[in-house]
Formats: structure tokens, sequence, C-alpha cells
């Protein structure tokens, strides 16, 4: 039976492991801040947007250290096990997604910046499709994590690979427009590494359902993740 001491020392250890869980959480909300921001930033040609994008880069930055600093804390003085163990690593690894996102999506507001001192391209408006649906991923992917819903995580898990056809559909669309006008050439070249930054934010987002899979069931996926990105290849043919 535990004693009072016992029961201190657990409700301690909860309230640090609640800790965690909120600032991956205020992480969270950064992030898609970020991203979200991020293709405001393209769709709308605000170079204001895409330079504040740029400078909240650093504050996901610090949320990351907060996680890192607990996390090591955590482990060298509670030596979690089972469960607590789980939640104490996968969050580690989600907030290094996050990061990741949130560099990203710093990486497309930097480019967008060079984009709007140039006139505008179609292929523009498939890129802000693209960013919308991996922003919507990002945001279910964090509900899922942090409601703990591993059948929601499957969901998301599943739609990467629409991020996959509409990244090689705009990879064609873009080549395609810098083929017929080579005007365009500097301005497509942005656009594909824009693109290749929020495909590569739609693949941190599939870590984090797959994460929160084994968060709540103990078990790790298996199976290996369908990619469709033909881009490579395509690039390829074209040498």
């Amino acid at each position: 039976m535990p004693t009072i001491g016992d029961q201190h020392i657990v409700r301690s250890f909860d309230e640090e492991l609640k800790r965690l869980h909120d600032a991956l959480a205020r992480m969270g909300g950064l992030t898609e801040q970020q991203l979200k921001g991020a293709i405001e930033a393209l769709e709308h040609r605000d170079s204001d947007l895409a330079t504040r994008i740029m400078n909240d880069d650093v504050r996901v930055d610090d949320c990351e250290s907060f996680v890192n600093e607990q996390t090591v804390r955590l482990l060298a003085l509670r030596a979690p096990v089972a469960d607590d163990l789980r939640a104490v690593i996968a969050t580690l690894k989600a907030a290094g997604d996050l990061e990741r996102i949130a560099d990203h999506a710093a990486n497309a507001a930097k480019r967008s910046l060079v984009l709007n001192q140039m006139p505008p391209v179609a292929p523009m408006r498939s890129l802000v499709r693209m960013g919308r649906l991996v922003q919507a991923l990002l945001a279910e992917v964090l509900d899922a994590y942090l409601t703990h819903d591993a059948e929601k995580a499957l969901a998301v898990r599943s739609r990467d690979q629409e991020v996959d056809d509409l990244y090689s559909s705009l990879f064609r669309e873009i080549l395609t427009y810098m083929m017929e006008d080579p005007r365009t050439i500097t301005a497509g070249t942005h656009l594909m590494f824009i693109a290749k930054n929020i495909e590569r934010i739609g693949d941190h987002a599939t870590n984090i359902a797959e994460m929160t899979y084994f968060l709540v069931t103990g078990r790790k996926l298996n199976d290996q993740r369908p990619k469709r990105d033909t881009s490579a290849l395509e690039g390829a043919e074209q040498e």
C-alpha cells in the first residue's frame, strides 16, 4: 500500500508528465501557425508575413529546447517505464518532427520573398492547394497525438499518399511551365524547392502519426509506408 510520501512522488511525476504534454501542445500550436502563415504569405505575396514567419522560427526552437530539457530530467530522475516511458520518448520524437516542420515552413517563407520580386506564376495555385492539404493533416495528427487517438493517426498516415500524388503532379506542372517559357525557370526552381519543403512537412506529420500509434498501443507499425512520389524518376528521364 503506498505511503503518503509515495503518493506525493506519484502526483509530482504526473504533474511533470502533464507539463511535458502541455509543452508539446504549445509547440504544436506554434508550428501550425508557422505553416499557416507560410502558405498565406505564398498565396497573397505577403512579404511582411513571410518575414515574420522566418523570425518566429526561434519560438519553436525554444519550445523544442524546453521539451528536450524536461525529457532528459524525467529520464534521469524518474526512470520511467512502460506507458510513462513511451510517453516521454514519443514527446521527444514528436518535438523533433515539429521543429523540422517549422524549419521547412520558414524556408518556404524565405523563398516566397524572392518570388514576390517576380511576376506571379500559374503553378502557385497548385502549390497552395498542396499546402492546404498538408496544413489540414498537421492539424489532424496533432489532435490525434494530444487525444491519444490511434485510429485518427492511422487515417492521417494513409493520406500521405495524397500529398505524394499532388507533389508529383505539381512537379510535372512546374517542369512543363519552365520548358514552355524559359523566362520562368528561376521562379519555377524556387517553386520546386518550396514544394519539396511542403512534401517533407507531410512526411514529418506522418512520422508523428506513427509515433502516436506507438504511444497508444505500444506497437510499431511494421508495414512499409507507401510512397508514390515519382518526381525523382521523372527528373531522371529528363536528363
